[in-house]
């Protein structure tokens, strides 16, 4: 099977940045966000079970999920948030399973934002990579990419594990409180680390 990294960090750390920085390397990336968002598209798969548990209220006029009225729902509201997970997360899993297939780079990054806070792919990865940076940034990055506010930013980050413990459960970090020249090198040291993974993976294989 092919070696998957999982990639996760808490909101506005830079996970977009580091998945694209391991694409320019020929690395295949699956993006569970990537994944949720085509499923709640318009005629998404998701679309008529979100309709069936959530009614017509929670779906714009061109029948893609609300994503704001949905947010504010599921963050005011644990068992809405529990059942969107129900209907969102078999569905994401089983697509990703089918990406996994499709891959052909020497490894995988699998990046699922919230890889800690489920079970669903502990038997799916084989290394864990954490981008982290100081909660403040963390805030003001999301703030001026999303246009929310300080308090939704802090209500989302509440919703995620602690960065302590995301940092405690990693096999791998990358620092992402300087600039993107330092955030590449990094991606690049851990590049080439997985390569000699996978390598010794394989020449264990073969001696079999």
């Amino acid at each position: 099977m092919t070696f998957i990294v999982g990639l996760t960090g808490g909101i506005g750390c830079g996970k977009s940045s580091v998945s694209q920085f391991f694409a320019e390397l020929g690395i295949d990336i699956i993006d569970t966000d990537v994944i949720a968002r085509k499923l709640t598209q318009p005629d998404g798969q998701a679309i008529g079970l979100i309709r069936d548990s959530f009614g017509d209220a929670f779906l714009t006029a061109n029948g893609s999920l609300d994503r704001e009225k949905m947010r504010n729902q599921v963050f005011s509201d644990s068992h809405a948030r529990r059942k969107l997970e129900k209907i969102l997360h078999p569905l994401i899993l089983k697509e990703v399973i089918e990406q996994i297939k499709q891959a052909r780079s020497p490894y995988i990054v699998l990046a699922v934002p919230l890889l800690f806070e489920t079970d669903d792919y502990d038997d799916i990865i084989h290394r864990s990579l954490v981008v982290d940076c100081e909660e403040s940034i963390q805030i003001s990055r999301t703030m001026a990419r999303s246009q929310l506010s300080e308090q939704q930013v802090k209500a989302i980050m509440a919703q995620q594990i602690s960065r302590q413990t995301r940092l405690q459960k990693t096999d791998d970090i990358i620092t992402n409180n300087r600039d993107i020249d330092f955030l590449k090198t990094q991606v690049t040291q851990l590049h080439n680390k997985y390569l000699i993974i996978c390598k010794n993976k394989s020449d264990t294989v073969n001696l079999h």
